[in-house]
């Protein structure tokens, strides 16, 4: 089990495609600082996860840039950090943003439909070990989560968040379930209304929000 004293600025991590971000990921991101005390939120902008298909994948730039558009004036940072980074497996991502960011205290934020996988990603375990993770229910994916492997693995660190909130010492593994009304707005059925919206952020140059380097298109991949 890793931990230490409250010192550092509670930071959650919500990784993923944004393709394209939307309300949605801004209303779970903004509950979830709530209910856990975070300081801030930082989006991880996926290069690329090999768990989801490339066809339809909007360049890495425009994916950045709608985030920062839904982001807009929230306690949200946007980042594609994992570029510079060079890590290809979220494991390896959050071992090195620990090592970077030393003052902070990262929560691991997940929806109930990656639960559901999350036995399938590398060195699962060490990343609940790595740091606690909050997961938040999805409408139609709660069952799966409930049945995965890695919930029957997890279920043994769960934790009230009150209890998170208050306790005196940052440790993992710990399993903490947000429940809030669902959200039915996706990804998805945001690109099959509109196939072409990467095309309106195309040629806008825009900065990341935690490097503070351009954000520039690329075709690097990276792993679950």
């Amino acid at each position: 089990m890793t931990g230490g004293p409250l010192t550092g600025l509670p930071t959650g991590l919500l990784g993923g495609s944004f393709n394209p971000a939307h309300g949605g990921h801004r209303r779970v991101s903004l509950f979830a600082a709530r209910a856990l005390g975070l300081d801030e939120v930082w989006w991880l902008v996926s290069p690329g996860n090999p768990l989801k298909p490339k066809a339809g994948m909007a360049p890495l730039a425009a994916r950045v840039r709608s985030a920062q558009r839904q982001a807009k004036g929230a306690r949200i940072r946007v980042t594609a950090i994992e570029r510079q980074l060079g890590t290809v497996y979220t494991v390896d991502t959050l071992r090195a943003l620990k090592r970077r960011f030393p003052r902070r205290r990262f929560v691991w934020l997940m929806g109930a439909d990656n639960l559901a996988q999350f036995h399938r990603w590398k060195a699962w375990r060490q990343i609940a070990r790595e740091m606690p993770i909050a997961v938040i229910a999805r409408p139609g994916y709660d069952d799966a989560a409930l049945a995965s492997p890695a919930m029957a693995w997890l279920r043994r660190y769960r934790l009230a968040a009150p209890a998170f909130r208050n306790r005196g010492e940052w440790s993992a593994p710990a399993l903490i379930e947000l429940r809030f009304d669902p959200d039915p707005r996706s990804a998805t059925a945001l690109r099959q209304a509109d196939p072409d919206w990467a095309s309106r952020y195309k040629g806008v140059l825009t900065r990341d929000h935690v490097t503070h380097s351009l954000i520039h298109d690329g075709t690097e991949g990276r792993g679950a």
